[in-house]
């Protein structure tokens, strides 16, 4: 924006609120893991379960690369049970207005989007931000982690980084070290690499989705209901596609 108002614009006036300084926000937790592609989806799981496990259970917002992804991961959810739903620009305007609600009224709390879908999504108790794929700026991080955290309530981010977005690593330990976050010995190696062009270690390509642990047994499943033929039914099934597995929730 910066580089445009100054190709087309003359002693164009500046307002800043707040500061000019990219800062994210004290209350959010930030948590980050240096990984494979393959072992992100096992990683998923884990955060689920830790964060939806107990007596209080935190809307999940999981922001994903492509709408393929979008649907494959919460189709691999839902299949175990998970109450996930998918929200990207293939998707009608009904299909996005439903699939918002039911994540506001936590009836579905996991929600998985793409950056283009997400955008003017605004939704004040979200607990927990997941970059399953890395954004890629630090602005766009700043902004994904903002989803939580919102009116003095606490959240948590978890993020996995690949070696292909290394070059975030140096600005990403600025930014935590910033709200005086934990930053991780491997996270600390990948920037100081990163920062010496060596661009850290390289890793194996391709997403696991088929790994994941089997859901609790036990009901039969998410019901479709209103005539709406199934959350993660068919081809025009709102969740993404796929079988609706075992209820967890």
């Amino acid at each position: 924006v910066r580089s445009i108002a100054a190709d087309y614009l003359t002693d164009p006036y500046k307002v800043t609120i707040g500061t000019g300084d990219l800062t994210a926000n004290p209350n959010i937790t930030q948590h980050v893991e240096i990984t494979e592609d393959f072992n992100k989806y096992k990683k998923l799981i884990d955060i689920l379960e830790k964060e939806m496990g107990g007596a209080e259970k935190s809307k999940v917002m999981v922001f994903t690369d492509t709408k393929r992804n979008a649907d494959q991961i919460t189709r691999q959810l839902r299949t175990e049970g998970w109450p996930a739903l998918s929200i990207h620009g293939d998707k009608s305007q009904g299909e996005r207005d439903w699939v918002l609600n039911e994540f506001k009224t936590g009836k579905h709390p996991i929600l998985i989007a793409t950056d283009v879908a997400s955008r003017g999504i605004d939704v004040k108790d979200i607990g927990v931000v997941v970059n399953f794929s890395f954004p890629g700026t630090i602005e766009d991080y700043v902004h994904r982690i903002g989803r939580t955290g919102r009116a003095g309530a606490k959240g948590s981010s978890y993020s996995f980084l690949t070696s292909d977005k290394a070059k975030l690593a140096r600005d990403l330990v600025k930014i935590m070290r910033e709200t005086k976050q934990v930053i991780s010995p491997e996270l600390q190696a990948l920037a100081h690499s990163a920062r010496g062009g060596g661009g850290g270690p390289r890793y194996g390509r391709g997403y696991g989705y088929g790994g994941g642990r089997g859901g609790r047994r036990g009901g039969g499943g998410y019901r479709g209901g209103g005539g709406r033929g199934g959350y993660g039914g068919g081809g025009g099934g709102y969740g993404g596609g796929g079988g609706q597995g075992h209820k967890r929730w």
